[in-house]
């Protein structure tokens, strides 16, 4: 991964975020600084409650900071585009469409569906779901599911892929297909993503590098390295070296709170 500079995409600048309720304010981030490259894969880890999905939807545009400043490509991040997709925890698909239907969903809202029709099928190959173009979301499995949900955000051609615990739900083998797939749409895009997660294992086996982020106020950590070749072996030793430093940097930036990850 280049360390140039001129391959930054995002920027976070000492953004903040508090939340009043009643007569309670509470501080959900503090002072977020944070650069993302092109091409780089992000995982965003912490305890229950840190705000690392208020971040990533400060990111989508979906909630605005109190201050601080949010950007991409230069262009100060304002509101909910395109240019940012987004992948939910449950998927967030369209039950009355068809998988083919909601990969299209977003081509149609921004009315450019008839000229970029013609790439809906490129995307249903790149996330593996040939044959299931007509089936809609009560008849394929949650896993597949996610993968509608990664390609109806890829084919807006986003700059940058931010995914909110899209694996959360899913058992372990599903789990573990997704990530591969994920990775496999990332070698044949180069998108950039962040993902937000629980589990440090994922975290390790998908990112370049991993922001850690303590409990309420928010705020980064550490920002950890991941210096691994793909494929990753999860039994490897340098994948559990890793593992064992980043929980042991995990629990002191919980403040002795215990962390949520699954090995």
């Amino acid at each position: 991964m280049s360390e140039n500079q001129n391959d930054v995409i995002l920027k976070i600048d000492h953004v903040n975020r508090l939340y009043k309720d009643d007569d309670n304010i509470v501080e959900a981030l503090s002072d977020i600084n944070l650069e993302v490259r092109k091409g780089e894969f992000i995982s965003i880890i912490g305890a229950s409650g840190c705000g690392k999905t208020t971040l990533l939807r400060l990111i989508a545009g979906l909630d605005k900071p109190q201050s601080g400043e949010l950007t991409l490509s230069g262009e100060r991040i304002t509101g909910a585009d395109p240019k940012r997709g987004y992948v939910f925890q449950q998927g967030g698909l369209f039950n009355w469409l068809t998988v083919e239907q909601n990969i299209a969903a977003g081509l149609k809202a921004r009315h450019v569906y008839k000229e970029n029709k013609h790439r809906i099928p490129e995307y249903i190959r790149m996330v593996g779901l040939e044959g299931f173009e007509k089936a809609y979301p009560h008849q394929i499995s949650g896993g597949m599911a996610q993968r509608v949900a990664i390609a109806r955000a890829l084919i807006n051609d986003p700059e940058v892929l931010l995914l909110d615990e899209p694996m959360g739900a899913l058992d372990n083998f599903t789990r573990a297909a997704l990530q591969d797939k994920i990775l496999e749409i990332r070698a044949n895009t180069n998108a950039t993503m962040i993902l937000v997660t629980h589990d440090v294992d994922e975290a390790l086996y998908l990112s370049d590098r991993i922001v850690i982020m303590t409990p309420r106020p928010g705020r980064i950590s550490e920002i950890i390295d991941v210096n691994m070749e793909h494929p990753r072996q999860r039994n490897g030793h340098d994948f559990t070296k890793l593992r064992k430093h980043l929980l042991e940097k995990f629990h002191l930036a919980s403040e002795q709170q215990d962390p949520e990850y699954n090995i």
